[in-house]
């Protein structure tokens, strides 16, 4: 059995806390988001749902961009990519927009959003590994800002399509530089032996530098990394940001072409259970630049513009789930301990991330305070499947109940994005509060929803 977490109380001055900036605890103990009563969250609206604080999204947004504009004022400059995959939708591609963000996309279908949500092309870049070809002419149609190459076969493709469209193509070369961070080797992305990026040790980032070059129709921004996810060790980025600028120097003395950009990536980390304390964007941004600005002077050349990408930093700590507790059953276990197993009206359909990549989280009591001793719980869904687990092991009340509700922190990331509809289970909607005002950024689905997709 993992060591059981408590949640922590809400604290906006705790950096280490999971839980939005406006939760807090009623006088009589319920929780309130966005200055609304969970209670009456519930009420008007079904769980489980996922809920949004808007004011804490945009002020992470804002302070990424703050922070990077100031560190990089003396080089030059910096913009910051909101990495769309972590949740997009039109609602907060638009909120980032409003601060000063870019939008990264991977998919068409998170570039629809963007441009959905009014987000200028140049102001948008497009990743994947496997981009289709309506993808890639629509973000050539769409005036994208870059466009990030992984393989030597997209650059001829790429080159060949920009030259029948007679549109620009700007593009960077994605390197794998080998740095591996962050948590599950699932969402680590530098090593070798993964589907993204040319090796840099192998020879194929800078064989895919100069088959851009050698293409009129492309013009080369720069070089590209992202080194993994949840990561809380800024060290990895040092590591990546010197091999990208080593590469950068010595195309320049080889080919005369200077690069004018890097991209960082993102994946900063966020604190799930309270037991982390993440890098702020005001520690992150300066030991950046003081990264570029040191390697730049030691290879002679001049620094870069500089982009990140985060998103899990952004959008995750803003969100919660909102659950309804269903039956609460005792168990012992192999080692004669025991466990409550407390069943939501939820599960891997709307967080599938504690069955794939065995994430931490944490939760809490939402509608009450409870006084009852603490009991090692384990939060499970309804789905058919023994492996339907929301949270691994955490300390709940031992009065928890049918009719409860809990409320799992720092899902605004990969919670909506990743659901699903096994076991037919209609996805959870979003709801956005702000001001005692709640609305849906994307409603929930329904029954119907799911007949409508049936042809029979």
């Amino acid at each position: 059995m993992s060591a059981p977490t408590t949640a922590p109380e809400p604290s906006a001055a705790d950096p280490s806390t999971p839980w939005a900036g406006s939760v807090r605890r009623t006088a009589d103990g319920s929780l309130e988001v966005g200055g609304i009563d969970v209670r009456d969250i519930a009420a008007e609206h079904r769980t489980p749902v996922y809920v949004l604080d808007e004011a804490d999204l945009r002020g992470r947004a804002r302070a990424f961009v703050t922070a990077f504009t100031e560190a990089f004022a003396d080089l030059a400059g910096a913009d910051v990519y909101y990495a769309s995959k972590a949740f997009a939708s039109v609602a907060v591609d638009r909120w980032v927009a409003e601060e000063g963000m870019h939008v990264d996309v991977s998919t068409g279908g998170e570039l629809a959003v963007a441009l959905r949500a009014g987000v200028p092309g140049d102001r948008v870049a497009l990743h994947g590994n496997n981009k289709s070809d309506a993808e890639l002419e629509r973000a050539l149609r769409a005036g994208v800002g870059r466009i990030v190459v992984d393989s030597l076969g997209e650059i001829e493709h790429l080159a060949d399509l920009a030259g029948r469209l007679d549109l620009p193509a700007p593009v960077m070369v994605r390197v794998t530089t080998g740095v591996h961070a962050g948590g599950h080797d699932f969402i680590a992305t530098a090593h070798e032996d993964q589907k993204f990026g040319l090796s840099l040790t192998s020879g194929a980032a800078r064989a895919a530098v100069d088959a851009v070059l050698a293409r009129p129709e492309l013009t080369l921004l720069g070089l590209h990394s992202h080194i993994g996810s949840q990561i809380l060790d800024l060290s990895g980025f040092e590591v990546a940001a010197g091999a990208l600028l080593r590469l950068r120097a010595e195309v320049a003395a080889e080919t005369g072409t200077l690069m004018p950009e890097v991209d960082l990536g993102g994946g900063y980390g966020i604190s799930y259970t309270g037991g982390d304390l993440p890098p702020t964007p005001a520690q992150i941004a300066p030991a950046l630049a003081d990264v570029v600005r040191r390697l730049s002077a030691e290879l002679a050349t001049p620094p870069p513009r500089v982009s990140v990408e985060p998103g899990r930093a952004v959008v995750g700590p803003a969100g919660l789930t909102l659950y309804r507790v269903g039956t609460v059953k005792p168990v012992t276990t192999e080692d004669g301990t025991e466990r409550r197993y407390v069943s939501v009206d939820g599960g891997m359909s709307d967080n599938i991330r504690t069955a794939l990549y065995d994430a931490a989280y944490t939760a809490a009591v939402a509608n009450r305070r409870s006084e009852a001793p603490a009991v090692v719980s384990r939060v499970v869904g309804k789905h058919c499947e023994s492996g339907d687990i929301v949270v691994r092991d955490v300390l709940l009340p031992g009065d928890v109940t049918s009719g409860d509700l809990l409320a799992v922190p720092a899902t605004g990331a990969y919670g909506r994005s990743m659901a699903s509809n096994y076991n037919l289970l209609p996805r959870p909607g979003v709801l956005a509060v702000r001001d005692g005002q709640a609305r849906y950024v994307v409603r929930p689905e329904t029954e119907d929803d799911l007949l409508a997709l049936d042809v029979g």
